[in-house]
């Protein structure tokens, strides 16, 4: 099926790409999806720049794209949950079942779990996909196949305030105004949070940030001093809870100054690099660090707050490409322009 394949590092090409039989295969429980969005994340573009993120590196041609939305065209003979016609998101890592991750209920971090677009599993920017039905859910009537493609980065947001423990009326920092930057705002003010400051280099970005919410509050890094900024608007306190989510060990470094006494961290940002901070910093606040990787078990509550409007993400779609033109998108989403948060793809429907 014609597919989007990145052959190797800085080559991606439209073709037909063979599908391995196992992968197209009807289990009983699983269901047949036509791919109507994906959207295009940084994991994606990364591999096309750099061809590898930490462990995983890409060898062997691969096809992109792991945030998506479509419709159900086939189902299994045990699938109850879902019928032909029903649209649906899908969470992209599917876990052993009976390793202990999962038993555990930390079934993201499963060391054999298999994530679309992560080497060797292949993404979705291809027609169809055979997925399990325990990991595909069912779309409310007012919410798009765009906002569904959504949910994939938004989950990583509502994991990151889930494991901050956030409390009504805490003050938060977001360092970094890119996609998941901006998801893990709108999740911390939907888990409570009377005020949160946004941080980034892009006054672009930073704008698109406050236009989401008048409790969010954008500081260009480059030309204030943000933890004076927030000392002073808190009395000297601090912020309740920081989220590092621009992945860069200059930023990750400072994660503590703007903390209050008592306060969290939590790591998002994916590290090319390794990252060092002060535990001495850390101590002397009796800061709790949390650290995230992807999300378990919040897909069903972000499809209920967007369908319930208790978060927007239609703002943050700031481009639409047709399949067609996947490789320009990517070759742009490469550039990192200033104005642009979430970028998706279409695929044709008939």
């Amino acid at each position: 099926m014609k597919s989007l394949v990145l052959e190797r590092q800085d080559e991606l090409s439209l073709r037909d790409f063979p599908i391995e039989k196992q992968e197209e295969t009807l289990g009983p429980r699983d269901v047949r999806i036509k791919l109507h969005t994906v959207g295009i994340c940084g994991s994606d573009v990364h591999y096309y720049t750099h061809g590898r993120i930490g462990p995983f590196v890409v060898k062997e041609p691969m096809i992109l794209g792991h945030e998506a939305s479509g419709t159900v065209i086939e189902t299994g003979s045990d699938v109850t949950t879902l019928k032909v016609g029903d649209r649906v998101c899908m969470e992209p890592g599917i876990p052993d079942p009976n390793s202990k991750a999962t038993r555990l209920g930390m079934y993201n971090v499963d060391p054999a779990v298999r994530f679309w677009a992560t080497p060797p599993v292949h993404g979705i920017l291809r027609p169809t996909c055979v997925h399990p039905e325990g990991f595909t859910f069912k779309l409310p009537d007012n919410v798009s196949f765009a906002e569904a493609a959504m949910v994939e980065p938004l989950a990583v947001g509502v994991h990151a305030a889930t494991k901050a423990r956030i409390k009504p009326g805490d003050i938060a920092l977001v360092m970094g105004a890119g996609p998941i930057g901006l998801v893990t705002a709108l999740s911390a003010l939907a888990a409570g949070c009377a005020r949160v400051y946004v941080t980034d280099l892009a006054e672009k970005k930073l704008e698109i940030a406050e236009g989401l919410s008048k409790a969010i509050i954008g500081v260009d890094a480059g030309k204030a001093d943000v933890v004076e900024r927030i000392k002073r608007d808190t009395d000297g306190w601090g912020c309740d809870v920081v989220f590092e989510a621009t992945g860069s060990p200059k930023a990750a470094a400072r994660v503590f100054e703007p903390l209050a006494p008592g306060g969290c961290v939590v790591m998002i940002g994916g590290q090319p690099d390794p990252i060092s901070y002060d535990a001495g910093a850390a101590m002397v606040r009796e800061a709790r660090v949390e650290n995230i990787f992807r999300y378990a078990h919040v897909f069903p509550r972000c499809v209920a707050m967007l369908a319930s409007g208790a978060i927007d993400v239609k703002p943050l779609i700031t481009r639409t490409f047709d399949f067609d033109e996947s490789v320009e998108a990517f070759d742009i989403a490469a550039s990192a322009p200033a104005g642009d948060v979430k970028m998706q793809i279409e695929l044709p429907q008939s």
